[in-house]
């Protein structure tokens, strides 16, 4: 059996009736033989995202593949055989990546997903939003949103940010966190959310509203910039050195205390879900 991190971005509720106010416009069921790619691009390098990141992102069905009505997007320990070597990268890691870019992006909405996180030091699950175009410069001049992140080690809060100001190393970001009350994001699915409209981007778990931003900058624009351009999504795991916590340490890939679940961690995603407010025009 393979070892789950999972990562389950799901819009259940896209089976449903969007929420009152909001028409669906776009949606990914996962209920095909294989990925759509009419809807979605595989990002394939090794060069760590700027983050420190330890694996290298790869199209194959061991790490992208549907599979019982869900996108399994799964990383693997190659160092046990032997490190991941491609385009003059060797990694200890694989994963998979995906994103809309150049398929689909949006300006406003809701985006929501049904998701079954990954835990372990140093796994770091997220769903996040990039311009389609960097119209106001390098990141993160042009912005960035971050719908849902979870820090490995802290399987019980996630963290929804965004990234603005200036281009790197001058960017700044701002944000809050949501904390279960009771077990964790690996113990079952929760819904993430994000409402974004021009006077403000709202944050989500299970309905319950836990962050309003109105306030961000950018140096290449006047404000709305940089949230007033279409994005477009990226579901993905990570495995990130600096989230490997103090002196280090990281978890086993997979953790010794699962032997059941093999070598690999997967992010499940059943489906993606978003929605607009239908446009209306008033002339005074």
């Amino acid at each position: 059996m393979k070892l789950a991190a999972l990562l389950l971005l799901s819009a259940t509720l896209a089976h449903a009736e969007a929420p009152a106010g909001w028409k669906p416009v776009w949606s990914d069921e996962f209920n095909g033989k294989e990925i759509d790619f009419s809807k979605w691009a595989v990002e394939e390098n090794g060069h760590g995202g700027g983050n420190g990141e330890m694996q290298y992102y790869v199209d194959r069905p061991e790490n992208l593949r549907i599979e019982d009505g869900h996108l399994v997007i799964e990383a693997h320990n190659e160092a046990h055989k032997q490190k991941f070597n491609a385009a003059g990268a060797e990694k200890d890691y694989t994963s998979g990546r995906l994103r809309t870019k150049r398929r689909a992006s949006w300006l406003y909405g809701r985006f929501e997903v049904r998701a079954k996180l990954p835990a372990g030091r140093g796994i770091w699950p997220a769903v996040w939003m990039l311009p389609e175009k960097e119209a106001y410069g390098g990141w993160a001049a042009s912005g960035e949103i971050d719908i849902m992140e979870m820090v490995g080690h802290e399987p019980t809060k996630v963290h929804g940010t965004l990234h603005h100001g200036a281009s790197w190393p001058k960017n700044i970001h701002t944000g809050a966190s949501f904390e279960l009350k009771k077990g964790t994001f690996a113990d079952d699915f929760h819904v993430f959310a994000i409402e974004w409209e021009k006077a403000g981007i709202r944050w989500y778990v299970d309905g319950a509203l836990y962050q309003t931003q109105t306030k961000w900058s950018s140096e290449g624009g006047a404000y709305p910039a940089p949230f007033d351009q279409p994005f477009h999504l990226h579901p993905e795991p990570r495995r990130r050195r600096r989230l490997a916590g103090t002196a280090g340490r990281q978890d086993r890939f997979p953790p010794a205390a699962d032997h059941r679940l093999g070598p690999g961690l997967s992010a499940t995603v059943s489906s993606l879900h978003h929605s607009r407010r239908p446009i209306s025009i008033a002339i005074q």
